[in-house]
């Protein structure tokens, strides 16, 4: 009886997540139950906010009134340095200019009427004032014909050319998504010809991984290989995109041997899964076979995102373990420390997890189209509502890159492995806390002792920096931390010669005092270009005298070429 009682339960919670997109209801409700009660309380607080939305009109009137003056006035309120809708001249031009002040200093005034309200949980104020954000970026006057001048000159341009081309991108992109199809203009960058092409052979595989081998590009290369560990929430590429801007090819010119670890894309068939067989199959396998392959004693090992996290859990459990092979961890935008995961953490408490949950228990996977709505989310205006203008209504399709190919080509995470990281991680914060448990025993973070460079990013919505700054109060080894320019993909596709880069730098040494992310940003030392040379010139100097590169496999030791790089597993949909 518990058995059927626990599988109704669990497939009512999997239809509620397929209708909401696995946005939990119930969270929602609570926060603005929470909000409204608080609020209705709060006469002072009541009076505040009808002070604050009176003097918000006197500003919008004393605008217009300067404004029908034949003038140009200051403006009363300047959108967000980030926010880059109201950016052409045209929004200047009366009406506009008062229907992008009325949005503007509305907005501003419903982020002061959901925030600092006393008596509301910060979960639930973070997930009102987001939700409030969402509707108000849904109804912004630049979504409508009628209120955006850019889009109604785009219209008498055109002579409405550019509604039907919306119309036909709009036709050609439902059709893609029914068909299953990747995105338009992805076809330019095919995995293994334009991306991902870095030469290299396959030299080891299991069902979880395969290992990728490159080829030497000089003469001699450093005796310590290097082992790239991505995340699997994506596919590897992203650190070998196009030969311009590819990590890996970069990493091989500079005279390192490249390893890096290509995740099988699970299926309901692999929905047992979990964090212990990706720590087990995945890096504790590959440098067993690195070390067999180069004979070398140490091997620098380098994660990316949850990639590093669970290189981060791999290192010390190895530390443990008193295994010594690893000669330094370098961890790119990968957090150890969850109690402050940014805007992620919205979608992360009991209710929602048990929506993910029963949605991945019903079909033993969580879906790469789950994942992308959210991160789009976090970025509605960048990343949904500007490319619905310019594609749809605009009729001008961005040309599409490398990375936003790379961008359509989702994974999927397996039930248990998923279902455990949100808990364990997200939730309850085991790694930092020392409750998290590998080889069934718990780790410690502490226990770490080699060098680790770490490369936060300023803009970054799914690992903030400061929390990926984090492992500075969990460990005393070296941390050589880097904070550079860009978001959570390109600030780490960030190739010299790249315009517009910058990135910031220190290093606290071994058993120094751990800075705080405040007293870091002040003493760190702000350069110019990309941060790629800097990680270079450090692995160098945990590294031995170059030598003659190692044969690419070892099949005298049953590890022979199984085919060439890219591999099989990244091909797979």
């Amino acid at each position: 009886m518990d058995g059927l009682a626990t599988t109704l339960d669990r497939s009512s919670f999997a239809a509620i997540a397929q209708l909401t997109s696995g946005q939990s209801p119930a969270t929602l409700a609570q926060s603005f139950s929470d909000w409204w009660t608080h609020i209705l309380c709060s006469p002072g607080r009541q009076l505040q906010l009808a002070a604050k939305g009176g003097r918000k009109l006197m500003r919008l009137a004393d605008y217009a009134m300067r404004s029908a003056s034949g003038s140009d006035p200051e403006p009363a309120i300047n959108p967000l340095p980030q926010d880059r809708r109201f950016a052409d001249a045209a929004w200047k031009r009366h009406p506009f200019d008062l229907i992008e002040q009325a949005f503007l200093l509305q907005q501003q005034w419903w982020h002061a009427a959901t925030t600092g309200v006393s008596g509301v949980t910060g979960h639930h104020e973070a997930i009102v004032e987001f939700a409030t954000r969402q509707m108000l970026d849904m109804v912004s006057p630049t979504n409508f014909i009628p209120t955006n001048p850019v889009l109604q000159q785009r219209i008498l341009e055109t002579g409405g050319q550019c509604l039907v081309e919306g119309a036909r991108f709009f036709c050609d992109d439902l059709e893609r998504l029914v068909r299953g199809e990747p995105a338009a203009g992805t076809e330019a960058y095919r995995v293994g010809e334009k991306v991902a092409a870095t030469a290299g052979k396959v030299v080891f595989r299991n069902r979880v991984m395969e290992l990728i081998q490159y080829a030497p590009a000089t003469e001699t290369v450093r005796p310590e290989p290097i082992l790239i560990v991505p995340a699997w929430i994506m596919k590897y590429y992203i650190l070998d995109l196009s030969p311009e801007n590819s990590l890996i090819r970069w990493l091989v010119g500079q005279g390192y041997t490249v390893f890096c670890i290509s995740w099988h894309n699970p299926d309901s068939a692999d929905r047992d899964l979990d964090m212990e067989d990706y720590r087990l199959l995945g890096p504790m396998a590959a440098v067993d076979v690195i070390q067999v392959i180069t004979g070398t004693e140490k091997i620098h090992a380098a994660g990316y995102c949850i990639g590093g996290t669970l290189l981060a859990i791999t290192a010390a459990a190895m530390a443990r373990d008193e295994d010594e092979r690893l000669a330094s961890v370098t961890l790119f935008a990968a957090q150890t420390e969850f109690s402050e995961p940014g805007e992620l953490g919205l979608f992360i408490d009991e209710a929602e997890i048990n929506l993910i949950d029963a949605m991945m228990w019903a079909r033993g996977f969580l879906d790469s189209s789950q994942m992308g709505g959210a991160f789009q989310m976090l970025r509605s205006n960048d990343l949904l509502w500007s490319r619905i203008l310019s594609t749809y209504l605009m009729g001008e399709r961005e040309p599409m890159t490398d990375l936003m190919a790379w961008n359509a080509d989702g994974t999927r995470m397996p039930y248990a492995m998923h279902a455990q990281y949100l808990r364990r991680l997200f939730l309850d914060n085991d790694l930092s806390e020392g409750r998290y448990e590998a080889g069934g025993h718990p780790v410690s973070l502490s226990g770490l002792s080699m060098p680790i460079f770490m490369v936060g990013t300023e803009t970054d919505h799914v690992a903030p920096w400061r929390s990926t700054h984090k492992l500075h109060m969990l460990t005393g080894a070296e941390i050589r931390f880097v904070l550079t320019s860009g978001g959570h993909n390109a600030g780490i596709v960030s190739e010299p010669g790249h315009p517009h880069r910058h990135y910031r730098i220190a290093t606290r040494m071994q058993d120094g005092p751990a800075p705080g992310p405040d007293a870091w940003l002040e003493r760190a030392e702000v350069r110019e270009g990309s941060w790629w040379p800097e990680w270079s010139s450090w692995l160098g100097s945990h590294s031995g005298e170059a030598a003659a590169p190692p044969a690419m496999g070892a099949p005298e030791r049953n590890y022979p070429p199984l085919g060439d790089a890219p591999g099989r597993y990244v091909l797979e949909r």
